[in-house]
């Protein structure tokens, strides 16, 4: 298969002892994505990141008006990240709003952690009207009913919660077989590939060995995680054209 869609998360760091603000510290990263030959088969958009652990409502606030700013250039929503286990979330319910109000698309990291599975903060979460959600590990079942009900898609990182203990046991433990068969779109994914050492590919193989994933139902799995990704309309057919071609063999 041809190379898919690219999205990166990051934080923009002000570094007033360099002189370098969020503003600057952002354009230089969409400056460089513009650079990126105009025949790569890999459109890269830009995520960016509230840190939940240090990231006061203000600051907030102003990376969102960041994010607003440069939609032009490729950046299609924010996320919520940090860590599990700092801060109240119900502080940035301001930033979400605005975000959603002007047009971004919202993923957060959920229930990475049993401290982050409180019901109460996962309800706030959801009041974010998310469009993904990340992990989704330590979910109760009422919880777990409702973002079946929206549908929300689910970003799940088997190496990664595997691996960083974020869950018990071994892969055939983890709970791509507790989502697989709810409607909610699934897009396996990997949290970090250096550190982790799988890349996107290695995750569906993992899929396929540990729970028996088939072919058919794995391109069934893709076809269903577009509707997932931020990049518009036009992105969307791009990739659903790419996996007919490989679902056909062409």
């Amino acid at each position: 298969m041809e190379s898919a869609t690219s999205n990166y998360a990051p934080s923009p760091r002000a570094s007033p002892s360099s002189n370098i603000t969020r503003e600057t510290y952002l354009t230089t990263i969409l400056d460089t994505i513009a650079q990126f030959p105009s025949k790569q088969q890999m459109p890269v958009y830009l995520i960016l990141a509230l840190d939940r652990g240090t990231m006061t409502p203000t600051e907030a606030l102003e990376i969102v008006d960041l994010a607003i700013a440069n939609k032009h250039r490729g950046v299609v929503g924010v996320d919520l990240c940090g860590n599990p286990t700092k801060g109240d979330v119900t502080i940035y319910r301001d930033a979400f709003a605005r975000a959603k109000a002007n047009g971004l698309r919202v993923t957060l990291h959920f229930g990475e952690t049993p401290v982050s599975g409180d019901v109460r903060e996962l309800e706030t979460l959801l009041s974010f009207q998310p469009d993904r959600l990340g992990h989704v590990i330590h979910v109760p079942g009422d919880v777990k009913r409702e973002i079946v009900r929206r549908r929300v898609g689910l970003e799940l990182c088997m190496s990664c919660n595997v691996h960083a203990k974020l869950i018990e046991g071994g892969f055939l433990d983890h709970h791509f077989g507790e989502w697989r068969g709810q409607e909610c779109p699934i897009a396996l994914c990997t949290d970090d590939v250096g550190f982790f050492c799988s890349p996107v590919s290695n995750e569906y193989l993992l899929a396929a060995e540990h729970f028996g994933v088939g072919r058919a139902e794995m391109i069934s799995m893709c076809e269903k995680s577009v509707d997932m990704i931020f990049g518009g309309e036009q992105e969307k057919k791009r990739l659903r054209d790419i996996i007919h071609r490989f679902k056909e063999g062409v």
